[in-house]
């Protein structure tokens, strides 16, 4: 990138505890009045601007730069059953080479109460429409209750689906499924599309010699795995598994580690269930745990997804998710075994998107940027940086580019810096700050307006193709977020 002339170096352009204070989020609502969004997404080759939204109550909308396409992408009300709550569709995902195939999947509860994953194509005509008579149902579970159908799924990198099934439902999990290797419910299981129909077995799953367990079974021990994330980066699998009566839970699968028990219905979170004084011996506990109750009333966890967006680099590997119940919205990293670096973002979340929130659901687009669903009032929504925001388009070598900074003290002075060498921790204390960047350059800087706003002017040199590049803005005692961009 082409550097300015720093005569405010002695100002100290950015951050100084800003390191160790925690990132400051908002949300921006993207559409409003749904019914039942309970995820977000985007296919294999669309760009952002594209999203698909699933409603519990059996239909998928296209939302297309921010609005609604009129007519629904799938419609399956019809297959369903919906009970307003634990029933209808449940889950859906794009095979990767859907470019190619048009193949997406989808988890729903059929009309005899049973869990079924079936396959769909895209209309070969409309890219806005999939066909409702290509629909090829692949695995059906006999379903014993109403509740508990667990229902994510989502590739793994090496090519195989992995999918969740909730415990069959019934307090207490009074058929022991989470435990028995002889059904199919309260697993994650692991199934090649691609090599068979309906499917085949992995041969790498944990159980394909074990004749007391099923070969689909990649892990068990769950009670209503209901959302989840399998990093696409990473390969790990995090899950948020609905608790019974008092304690919810999120558990971690290092990538490639199958054969896990993860307790249920032995222990509850970290803590005996059935029979009340147990062994954890074997078992895989919860990286984290939180008991129901206090106020707002905690009582039902929803996993969300990893972060590996553009628009926060320092975000990187953060695991967020909520609670249903009370709005509570958190993130976390963790070293396999519990949490590292917690954080609460509740309130910034209250500030944006209210104080009655039922977070229901989390999706991702394709630049990686967080979407939270929101039940109250079917509203769905961005995570963005909060306070001093910076926004950077996506970069081609050899063009110009305008970069936006929004929530500044007004009328001061203001730098956007880079790195090409990635995060850091740069002290800056003359200016009460601490910027996110390993070896800074100061790109531009200019006097903000009265909103505390500017626009930069930039020009990407030819040379910076394919290169990667860390930036951040700053004025006195405020540093922004931290943007990263692979320059085209």
């Amino acid at each position: 990138m082409r550097r300015a002339a720093p005569p405010w170096c002695s100002l100290a352009i950015l951050a100084a505890s800003a390191s160790a204070q925690q990132t400051p989020l908002a949300t921006e609502e993207v559409v409003s009045g749904l019914y039942t969004p309970v995820w977000v997404g985007s296919a294999p080759g669309d760009d952002a601007s594209r999203l698909f939204v699933l409603s519990h109550y059996g239909r998928m909308r296209l939302i297309d730069n921010g609005a609604l396409h009129p007519t629904p992408f799938l419609d399956v009300t019809q297959l369903i059953i919906w009970d307003g709550n634990e029933q209808g569709l449940l889950g859906i995902v794009f095979h990767p080479d859907y470019a190619q195939n048009r193949f997406f999947y989808v988890t729903y509860v059929d009309l005899n109460g049973d869990w079924v994953l079936a396959r769909y194509l895209r209309d070969p005509n409309d890219p806005n429409r999939a066909d409702p008579n290509s629909a090829v149902i692949l695995l059906t579970i006999d379903h014993p209750f109403v509740w508990h159908h667990g229902g994510w799924m989502e590739f793994g990198p090496d090519g195989y689906l992995y999918v969740t099934t909730g415990d069959g439902g019934g307090v207490g999990d009074p058929i022991n499924a989470g435990q028995r290797g002889d059904t199919l419910l309260g697993k994650i299981l692991r199934l090649d599309v691609d090599g068979g129909f309906p499917y085949a077995i992995p041969p790498t799953n944990p159980f394909v010699n074990d004749p007391l367990v099923l070969d689909e079974i990649w892990a068990l021990g769950l009670r209503n795995p209901w959302r989840g994330d399998l990093d696409d980066l990473t390969g790990d699998i995090w899950l948020g598994d609905v608790g019974q009566d008092t304690w919810e839970e999120v558990d971690f699968a290092p990538a490639g580690a199958g054969g896990l028990n993860f307790g249920w219905r032995i222990m509850e979170g970290t803590h005996c269930y059935d029979p009340p004084n147990c062994s954890s011996t074997g078992l895989t506990l919860p990286i984290h745990d939180y008991r129901h109750g206090g106020a707002p009333f905690r009582c039902s966890v929803t996993g969300g997804m990893v972060y590996r967006g553009r628009a926060m680099a320092e975000l990187h590997g953060r695991f967020f998710f909520g609670d249903y119940c009370s709005g509570g919205i958190w993130s976390t990293l963790t070293d396999g075994a519990t949490t590292v670096a917690f954080a609460d973002h509740t309130d910034d979340f209250a500030a944006t998107m209210g104080p009655n929130r039922q977070i229901i659901g989390f999706g991702q687009d394709a630049d990686g940027e967080i979407y939270v669903c929101d039940l109250t009032d079917g509203t769905v929504n961005r995570v963005v940086p909060g306070g001093l925001r910076l926004r950077v388009p996506h970069l081609q070598g050899g063009a110009a580019a305008t970069l936006s900074v929004s929530g500044g003290t007004a009328a001061a002075l203001l730098g956007v810096l880079y790195s090409l060498t990635g995060l850091g921790s740069t002290p800056v204390p003359q200016a009460n700050l601490t910027l996110r960047l390993d070896q800074p350059g100061l790109l531009a800087q200019a006097t903000t307006d009265a909103a505390g706003a500017f626009d930069f002017a930039v020009s990407v040199p030819g040379g910076a193709a394919g290169r990667t590049v860390w930036f951040q803005a700053a004025q006195f005692g405020k540093a922004s977020n931290v943007v990263v961009e692979e320059v085209e």
